[in-house]
C-alpha cells in the first residue's frame, strides 16, 4: 500500500468542493486544532495565513490518507508562499495527537498580515464552475 499522510488545513481547504476540484475526491477528515499557531487575516486576499504564535491555537480540520501526487497538487496549490511543515495537531473527537503536514506562511514579517481570519466572515466568497 502507498504511504499517506494527513494535512492540517485552515482555510480554502476547508470546504470540500475546493478539495474535490483539486483531488478529485473528498478525502476522510476529522476535525482539530493546531496549537501556539495563529491564523491572521492577508490585505488584498481571501484566504489566510498560519504562524507559529505561542499561546495561540488555530481550528481546522485534518486531511487523511493524502497520497503523494494529492500532495503535490496540494503543494502546487498553496504555491511558494507557503512552506509545508509537520505540525502536531490535536484531534477533536479524540483528543489524540497526530503529526501532519500543514501550510505556514513563508514570510513571517509580511507586513500585509494582520489580525484574525475567521471563515465565518462574508469576505470569503467563490464558486468553482466546472
Amino acid at each position: 500500500m502507498a504511504a499517506t499522510v494527513s494535512v492540517f488545513v485552515y482555510g480554502s481547504l476547508l470546504v470540500d468542493d475546493v478539495v474535490r476540484a483539486l483531488l478529485n475526491r473528498v478525502p476522510p477528515s476529522s476535525p482539530a486544532l493546531l496549537p501556539d499557531f495563529h491564523r491572521f487575516s492577508i490585505k488584498g486576499r481571501v484566504y489566510p495565513a498560519i504562524l507559529p504564535l505561542p499561546k495561540h491555537t488555530v481550528s481546522g480540520k485534518v486531511l487523511m490518507g493524502i497520497t503523494v501526487p494529492e500532495l503535490d497538487m496540494l503543494d502546487t496549490f498553496e504555491d511558494v508562499e507557503y512552506t509545508r511543515t509537520t505540525v502536531q495537531v490535536t484531534l477533536l473527537d479524540s483528543s489524540d495527537k497526530l503529526e501532519a503536514e500543514a501550510y505556514v506562511w513563508s514570510d513571517k514579517h509580511d507586513p500585509n498580515l494582520y489580525g484574525d481570519w475567521d471563515f465565518e466572515v462574508p469576505q470569503f466568497h467563490f464558486s468553482l464552475n466546472g
